[in-house]
């Protein structure tokens, strides 16, 4: 018979749970993940990484119609929906039995079932009611289902879900989630997507560059709400410069459906009304936690907004009981939730474990051009009380971008003024999802002003914009 007692139990296999597992196994705790239907969740399954794979094939096709501006010929590209599909598909097929062995190697023991809190220290793991998406995982040997289970420390880790709002309810065909909006029977010919966060725009911009007629619908003043003024705006002007059609101040007031479509009612702030026939719409309004079905009310785990309320450690108000990721709350990250496991798992360890800071959390969105972001917003900085210095450096200026035909885009940074201190820093253009690291770093480790601009960057490379805001910053700006 199968061991039952542990010293960790891991409610949900996505990032957060995964990471967290191996992080417990790696530091000695006999450890289980509980799972329902597939290794790696939403992220490696649904969301990130997909998504990713899809935004690839549309970065390429959008490089094959401009081929003529990098002095080459590509005549006639054309579109392949079931083949960009098929390999966004295999993409996270492979990383998902990639997670299996990784477990494996760690000696985590995976029990497959729907988990619920019966007693604290006890998990009981029934048969999942709810249908696996794909292939719950490629070889069960070895693994363990339904039963009765103990351990001394619980963290639950089970995600979150597309929000639902009244009048907008997907019902898979032509109202979608970013579930249907993955694997579409076809391409529509024209979309509504309602919301502007990271979701919404990736895939206003995967199908707008698919050749799609899109709009965008957003109920506050700028699309992507938690990243900077500035730089929403300017990549505003470089969607909507690519062909999306993109309404702020506005919302959705109604939907109504036909054969051939969907009609909705737009309404502005001002009271204004307006009707648009699509074929599909996408509702990415955003995720609420899954906390139901856990028996966190049998124990009086408190919870906010949907979301359960924890410390700095993942630590909830009872004894015993943890909770990580999106079901934790925003931001609702993968990278967020993997780091938030290890804090909790190495402070249940003993470890001298540093709580989460919020602030260095960095944020991407991949669409076309990239956005990304750490630390405060130029009006956070002043609600905050900062006295601020702002750098800014356009992708014009820099010699690589140039030779990338990618010279739209501009990088942002805010110091404290008193101090030199890096509080925040804010990009939009090409392959910015891979710069923002370096000021995540730099914050990190309470860098100053005086250290990025001593600071030697390579040559030639997108980099060197990083360095020109920083100098710009404090009036010392060499190629502007």
């Amino acid at each position: 018979m199968s061991d039952t007692r542990f010293d960790v139990i891991i409610i949900g296999a996505g990032p957060g749970g995964y990471v967290t597992a191996i992080r417990a196994a790696q530091l000695g705790l006999k450890t289980a993940i509980v799972e329902r239907e597939h290794l790696g969740g939403i992220c490696l399954n649904w969301g990130c990484i997909p998504t990713k794979a899809l935004l690839r094939s549309a970065e390429i096709y959008h490089y094959m119609t401009h081929a003529k501006d990098y002095g080459l010929a590509c005549d006639n590209p054309s579109v392949d929906p079931a083949a960009v599909i098929q390999r966004s598909r295999s993409v996270s097929g492979r990383l998902n039995g990639g997670v299996g062995h990784l477990l494996k190697k760690n000696k985590v023991q995976v029990i497959w079932g729907e988990a619920k809190i019966s007693k604290l220290g006890e998990v009981v793991v029934t048969k999942s009611a709810k249908p696996a998406m794909q292939p719950a995982h490629p070889d069960p040997k070895g693994t363990i289902g339904e039963g009765t289970y103990k351990a001394k420390h619980i963290i639950v880790a089970t995600g979150a879900r597309p929000r639902e709002l009244p009048g907008l309810e997907p019902d898979g065909k032509q109202v979608w989630t970013y579930f249907e909006a993955m694997v579409p029977p076809a391409m529509p010919k024209s979309l509504l997507v309602v919301g502007s966060g990271a979701i919404g725009i990736e895939f206003a911009s995967f199908y707008n560059t698919m050749g799609v007629d899109v709009t965008v619908v957003e109920i506050m003043d700028q699309i992507m709400p938690v990243e900077d003024a500035e730089i929403a705006k300017l990549a505003q002007k470089q969607l909507e410069r690519a062909g999306l059609k993109i309404m702020i101040a506005a919302k959705v007031a109604g939907l109504k459906k036909a054969k051939d479509g969907v009609t909705a009612t737009i309404e502005t702030a001002k009271g204004e009304k307006s009707e648009l026939k699509v074929e599909k719409v996408i509702s990415a309004v955003g995720v609420v936690g899954n906390t139901e079905n856990l028996g966190l009310e049998t124990f009086g785990v408190k919870t906010d907004r949907g979301c359960i309320v924890i410390d700095g450690f993942g630590r909830t108000n009872v004894t015993g009981i943890y909770a990580i990721g999106d079901v934790a709350g925003p931001p609702m990250l993968a990278h967020k939730a993997e780091h938030e496991g290890v804090i909790c798992v190495e402070k249940i360890a003993g470890l001298n474990a540093h709580p989460m800071n919020k602030n260095q959390i960095p944020g991407c969105t991949y669409c076309h051009p990239q956005v990304a972001s750490v630390g405060l917003t130029e009006v956070r900085a002043k609600e905050a009380g900062y006295d601020i210095k702002i750098g800014r450096f356009p992708f014009l200026g820099n010699g690589k971008a140039i030779a990338l035909g990618e010279d739209q885009g501009l990088i942002k940074t805010i110091f404290d003024a008193k101090t030199g201190q890096l509080i925040g820093a804010h990009m939009v253009g090409a392959e910015v999802t891979e710069l923002i690291q370096g000021f995540v770093v730099a914050m990190g480790l309470e860098t100053t002003e005086e250290d990025l601009m001593h600071t030697v960057f390579p040559h030639p490379t997108l980099s060197e914009m990083m360095h020109e805001s920083v100098l710009d910053a404090y009036g010392r700006v060499i190629h502007m």
